[in-house]
């Protein structure tokens, strides 16, 4: 379908309506007045409507030319940003990179690797996103995100990724210290836990298998969206299971939940960066660069 609005016609209406007359419109773009008039001219013929009032003294939008104007805005503003992207990938930069993050990480430990990628000023707009166990893999397979901080090798998927260890996140059983369970002395048995519910946080994949560690088959349970807010149920005394020993520092040290010994205690699980191997943007390797020697996150997964 044959168009008559042309980006130039609306950037010449533009200049118009910003600098207040044909002539102002003229200067800014450097053209004589006659060659703004003419394209004023042809674009009113083509739509077959007034795009300016001409019977005061100054030319003024009509309810159409209005219209127009504002809506070509947008196509002025959608050219530019057209522009600018395509001159990005040209050198490598992605307009956008998602990093999906595993709900054991808190998203605080992504800060300071943003903050060091603001301070290059490369226009490149980041999303953050949060998975739970196989949901960090089954966003990466998906192509959901582009990077993932946090993946386990437990559930990684067929396919070709690039794979860094960040270090390991070990666990520990917490309940809050009005639990029925937070008096009991030495080891938990099986018999014992599976008379309360489980927190649990529910998988975030949609293809692969989830998965829900640390849960009895007979035991009742509150399943919320994420690490955080098991954590709180735990708090509340509404919940007991296994969490990471990072994420709670804070809550053992001033006695908010209680860590108990187990029978079968869980082992620690090993935590790693991953990518398609192939996919090689230059956002996506800086981050791949600066969260594999990110100090402060291997300080807050090493710190006892």
């Amino acid at each position: 379908m044959h168009t008559t609005i042309t980006i130039d016609a609306l950037k010449v209406l533009d200049a118009i309506d910003r600098k207040g007359s044909f002539a102002g419109a003229a200067s800014e773009l450097f053209r004589v007045p006659s060659a703004i008039s003419y394209t004023i001219q042809k674009l009113e013929e083509d739509l077959n409507v007034s795009i300016f009032d001409r019977t005061g003294h100054k030319a003024v939008l009509t309810p159409a030319g209005r219209h127009l104007l504002n809506e070509g805005r947008a196509l002025l503003n959608a050219a530019e940003n057209l522009a600018h992207s395509t001159q990005q990938i040209a050198q490598g930069w992605e307009t956008r990179l998602r990093i999906g993050f595993n709900s054991l990480l808190p998203a605080e430990c992504l800060m300071p690797a943003i903050r060091n990628f603001q301070n290059l000023s490369v226009p490149v707009d980041v999303q953050i996103i949060e998975e739970v166990f196989a949901g960090a893999w089954d966003a990466l397979q998906s192509r959901r995100v582009d990077l993932i901080v946090g993946a386990d090798l437990l559930s990684k998927p067929t396919g070709s990724f690039a794979t860094r260890t960040l270090g390991q996140v070990p666990f520990v059983f917490a309940v809050a210290p009005n639990h029925p369970l937070a008096k009991l002395k030495g080891a938990l048995s099986e018999s014992q836990i599976i008379q309360y519910p489980a927190a649990v946080a529910a998988d975030t994949s949609r293809a692969l298998s989830p998965g829900h560690a640390g849960i009895f088959s007979r035991q009742r349970t509150i399943t919320v969206t994420n690490i955080d807010q098991k954590i709180a149920i735990q708090e509340a005394g509404l919940g007991v299971g296994w969490l990471p020993k990072p994420r709670i520092r804070q809550q053992l040290a001033n006695g908010t939940l209680i860590a108990k010994d187990v029978h079968e205690p869980r082992a620690p699980i090993s935590i790693h960066l991953a990518r398609h191997r192939d996919d090689k943007g230059k956002a996506l390797m800086w981050f791949w660069r600066e969260l594999s020697e990110d100090v402060q996150l291997k300080n807050w997964l090493e710190i006892e």
